[in-house]
């Protein structure tokens, strides 16, 4: 009996790859994108090239996160000890040898520049989901203790360049994978009250705190007039102040409907500073308004929920905590980038997934990306 192979066509083939992508994460994926292209062609409009760096850096992370949905988490798994140590190692390398620029030394020159805390962004959660995975079948206390000090380590390297932004995204996205583990609400809840109390402190002592000109413990002088013009940004409306105050403004401008595609008068007069990275929001805020607000909003919840749900189905826990973790870390972009040109966190440089302008950021965004899709696809198999 002769068996005859039938040799499948192109589309059968990329039928067979696209069909394990999940729809909803797509979908969330291609609205953020179609906001981040309209709102940095207007912001970005007398910026250069940077609308067209900014589709290309966002076909990259798409690229990178096709790539990476192809890798079943078991093999990342094995990159988890490899990448933290190389990460930790860099930054090593950049508090010794790295390059500083506006009094932050956050580079190194390997024949390339690069910024080696980007890596730990991933490098963290990978690291210490697969400490989890290896200690499942016996978690105990000191397994938290450990991972609060792989935790430490690369997050006070970050710190000490200085760099806060990066360093808070490295730190909540180890946090959310020893959450996930199993860390006791009898841990968690004293914190959040302890962390309540100091900020209702400082909010009732910040005329005492910020104009005595004491210097704070651990803060760098910036970062505490960070903190100072948050609680009050009419102390300095031309100076410290001004950031916050003009992104607000653009804010409130908007309305409803908004002010109109290339109409924002706040964007386009210079008055938003950093108007296509940091500050991004705030410029499509004015032209789309509460309406555009809302369709940014629902996208992002749509990217969170979904994500969230595909961890809670994630066949190990290994992929169970890293799917948990890299949607938290959406979420904690979009917060942070959100709250603080809201005027309701310190300005650090986070960018909005998929809408700000960012090489580096936006590779990491669609890497994360690629991590969820892997998951998803990987308990489709295990289905099928």
């Amino acid at each position: 009996m002769t068996t005859i192979f039938v040799q499948p066509s192109p589309w059968q083939r990329a039928r067979r790859v696209l069909s394990g992508f999940d729809p909803t994460l797509l979908a969330a994926m291609a609205v953020l994108a179609a906001i981040g292209l309209v709102a940095m062609y207007s912001a970005g409009f007398d910026h250069g090239t940077r609308f067209v760096d900014h589709a290309r850096n966002m076909a990259l992370a798409l690229a990178v996160s096709f790539v990476v949905a192809q890798v079943p988490p078991h093999k990342m798994e094995r990159l988890a000890v490899p990448l933290y140590t190389a990460g930790v190692l860099l930054l090593v390398a950049v508090a010794l040898f790295g390059i500083t620029r506006k009094g932050a030394t956050r580079w190194l020159n390997l024949g390339v520049v690069i910024q080696p805390s980007e890596i730990m962004k991933i490098a963290m959660p990978l690291m210490l989901a697969w400490w989890f995975q290896k200690r499942e079948s016996q978690l105990r206390a000191v397994d938290f203790l450990v991972a609060a000090l792989l935790l430490a380590a690369p997050v006070g390297l970050v710190v000490r360049q200085p760099d806060l932004g990066t360093a808070v995204l490295i730190l909540t996205a180890g946090l959310f994978v020893i959450f996930f583990a199993g860390l006791s609400w009898r841990i968690v809840l004293p914190v959040f009250v302890l962390l309540g109390v100091a900020i209702a402190a400082l909010v009732l002592a910040q005329e005492q705190l910020c104009d005595s000109g004491v210097r704070w413990p651990v803060l760098r002088e910036y970062q505490q007039h960070r903190v100072c013009t948050l609680l009050d940004p009419a102390r300095d409306p031309l100076g410290k102040g001004f950031h916050i105050l003009q992104g607000m403004i653009a804010i409130g401008s908007g309305g409803v409907a908004g002010k109109g595609f290339m109409q924002g008068t706040q964007t386009h007069l210079e008055f938003i500073p950093e108007r296509t990275t940091d500050f991004i929001f705030a410029a499509f805020c004015e032209e789309f308004g509460f309406i555009g607000v809302l369709v940014l909003l629902v996208a992002l919840s749509a990217l969170v929920l979904r994500g969230l749900a595909i961890a809670a189905d994630a066949p190990t826990v290994f992929s169970r905590l890293l799917a948990g973790a890299v949607t938290m870390a959406f979420f904690t972009y979009a917060f942070v980038n959100m709250g603080m040109v809201s005027g309701i966190l310190p300005v650090v440089g986070v960018p909005l997934p998929f809408v700000s302008y960012g090489g580096t950021a936006m590779v990491m965004l669609g890497l994360g990306l690629g991590i969820l899709m892997s998951v998803a696809r990987s308990r489709q198999l295990m289905r099928s």
